[in-house]
């Protein structure tokens, strides 16, 4: 456990909100927490982006699902910029867990120094006395931790990796995707994840002096307005504009499935973004990849998935192994108390859900969450649309829907849990 002042803020869902606001109670479970170690440090053109797509690929068995984990390795911490981290710290949900937390260090508390000089004296949120209270109260592993697991990582061996296809738990490094020539259609650098500053300048890095392959759209927003300016007076951005990149506005948008550019029907895209979710980016029967901003650059230029080495020359090759260790520890087992109302034992036909790490797009498509007052007919119909457009045919009242691995991952959404209820007359459970 960390020492030191700070707080974790949990999401709720509609529904558990109303029963908060009726009842003015709610539980919480204190999760596990996982200790995740880095050792040494990433080479030239790797980003935390690449360090959390292989920690999707490498440790994708619910090694940390529901768990609060704590990054260590402070020398290889130290090499990390804060962009990295918040990027990996942003991915650690759609590994499984609940939280990603960095210890407080001399990068970080510069990082809010820079803030807070350009913000000014009055921000809300950073400000001189928040920042003395940081500093005075830094987060740091305590001695005398102890964790439920413990996964180390070497930095110095990992290449840049591509997650997918239309899935985060599967990752490959990019030099080996690229000798499968993969086309592409489309190519993002868009939403919260990797649309920083940094992120825009590594993409124009790789694309300046060339143009995007015909045939392919690249798709750039930055995270924000502020982000935009700044890309505009560094150059990144008209680099970016000038290679063909098409503009979109800052937010949300194909990252879940909305506004200009979704991926359609036999199309390939690749993406900056934290989800490849099955039918998230647009139609369910394209695919999609995610990556760095620099691979998403450099594939956007080759017209197929590439790693950045294969359009920048001067760069070095490297070994393309990724070795990791893992050491889960000693790992606690409790009994299960049954509560009242709830039966000891279940009978019903099952169906089996062959895919592990189904995603809540894949049983209810993120297309339909953003429409209000969606009838429950309409949730029977799509339910599990993105995964098996028939299985509305084969479920009925009374079936026990078996997953595999990290069934449900993605974002908090009760439309999944509902959706399965009421394709199977409210009287459906999954395990």
């Amino acid at each position: 456990m960390y020492g030191g002042v700070g707080c974790l803020g949990t999401p709720v869902v509609r529904t558990d909100a109303a029963a908060i606001w009726a009842t003015g109670r709610t539980w919480w479970q204190i999760p596990p927490v996982a200790r995740v170690e880095f050792q040494g440090q990433l080479r030239p053109g790797v980003t935390g982006k690449d360090i959390i797509i292989s920690l999707c690929g490498l440790f994708n068995k619910d090694e940390v699902l529901n768990h609060a984990i704590e990054f260590t390795g402070l020398e290889s911490i130290r090499t990390l910029s804060v962009d990295d981290r918040l990027a990996i710290a942003n991915m650690t949900t759609e590994w499984g867990a609940l939280s990603g937390l960095f210890p407080v260090d001399e990068v970080l508390l510069s990082w809010y120094q820079q803030r807070l000089e350009f913000h000014g004296p009055n921000h809300p949120r950073i400000n001189k006395e928040r920042l003395e209270q940081v500093e005075s109260f830094p987060l740091h592993p305590s001695p005398n931790a102890t964790y439920a697991k413990h996964l180390t990582l070497n930095l110095s061996h990992l290449p840049p990796s591509i997650s997918g296809p239309n899935s985060v738990k599967l990752s490959t490094p990019a030099s080996l995707l690229a000798q499968k020539n993969i086309p592409i259609q489309k190519a993002y650098l868009v939403s919260c994840t990797n649309s920083r500053l940094s992120d825009l300048e590594a993409a124009a890095d790789i694309i300046r002096g060339k143009k995007v392959a015909e045939g392919v759209s690249f798709y750039v927003a930055a995270a924000s307005s502020e982000v935009q300016t700044a890309a505009e007076q560094t150059g990144a951005w008209g680099t970016l504009v000038d290679a063909g990149a098409k503009v979109l506005p800052a937010g949300c948008g194909p990252c879940i499935g909305l506004g200009t550019g979704l991926l359609e029907d036999g199309e390939t895209g690749i993406s900056a973004t934290n989800r490849n979710f099955k039918g998230r980016m647009g139609s369910p029967k394209a695919i999609a990849y995610l990556a760095s901003p620099a691979v998403v650059a450099a594939s956007a230029v080759a017209g197929k998935i590439t790693s950045p080495y294969e359009v920048m020359e001067q760069l070095p090759e490297w070994n393309i192994e990724v070795p990791a260790k893992r050491d889960e520890g000693s790992l606690s087992t409790s009994t299960v108390e049954i509560l009242d109302g709830f039966p000891e034992s279940i009978e019903g036909e099952i169906i089996f859900v062959d895919a592990d790490n189904l995603n809540t797009d894949g049983i209810y498509p993120g297309k339909y969450t953003y429409t209000d007052d969606v009838p429950r007919e309409k949730m029977r119909e799509v339910c599990m649309e993105n995964y098996d457009p028939n299985f509305g045919q084969i479920a009925k009242d009374g079936d026990i829907l078996l997953g595999g691995y990290n069934f449900g991952t993605g974002s908090s959404r009760e439309q999944a849990a509902t959706a399965i209820l009421v394709e199977c007359l409210l009287n459906m459970t999954y395990v």
